[in-house]
C-alpha cells in the first residue's frame, strides 16, 4: 500500500523560505509523475507544481513560477518543494500526490491517485 508523508511545513515570515519533503513508502513511486497542491482556508485545492518520473520535466502554477522549485530523488523515494520569497497568500495546507507512471504532467487533483495527509504552511506578514 502506497503511503505519502509530507514534512517541512511551519511558520515563516513574509519573504522567507521553506522546503517541503514528501516521502513515499510501500511500492516505489520512482516511475510516477508527482505533484504538489495546496488548499487555503475557504478555498478550493489548487495545483502548485508537477514533475515527471525522472525529474527532467516540470510544470508550475503561474503565480508560483520562479519562486517555487519541485525536485525529486528517486533513490530516496522522495520529492521536494523548495519555496522561496514566500508571501502571506501562500498560507495553506500543502499536499503531495502521485499521479501515474510516465512523463505526463497533470494539473487537476482528480488525476492523482495517491495523496499525503498535508503539511501546514503559514506565512506571517
Amino acid at each position: 500500500q502506497v503511503q505519502l508523508v509530507e514534512s517541512g511545513g511551519g511558520l515563516v515570515q513574509d519573504g522567507g523560505s521553506l522546503r517541503l519533503s514528501c516521502a513515499a513508502s510501500g511500492p516505489t513511486l520512482s516511475s510516477y509523475a508527482m505533484g504538489w497542491f495546496r488548499q487555503a482556508p475557504g478555498e478550493e485545492r489548487e495545483f502548485v507544481a508537477a514533475i515527471n518520473w525522472n525529474g527532467e520535466k516540470t510544470s508550475y502554477n503561474y503565480s508560483m513560477k520562479g519562486r517555487f522549485t519541485i525536485s525529486r530523488d528517486n533513490a530516496l523515494n522522495t520529492h521536494y518543494l523548495q519555496m522561496n520569497s514566500l508571501k502571506p497568500e501562500d498560507t495553506a495546507v500543502y499536499y503531495c500526490a502521485a499521479s501515474f507512471p510516465g512523463d505526463t504532467l497533470r494539473h487537476a487533483d482528480y488525476e492523482y491517485r495517491y495523496w499525503g495527509q498535508g503539511t501546514r504552511v503559514t506565512v506571517s506578514s
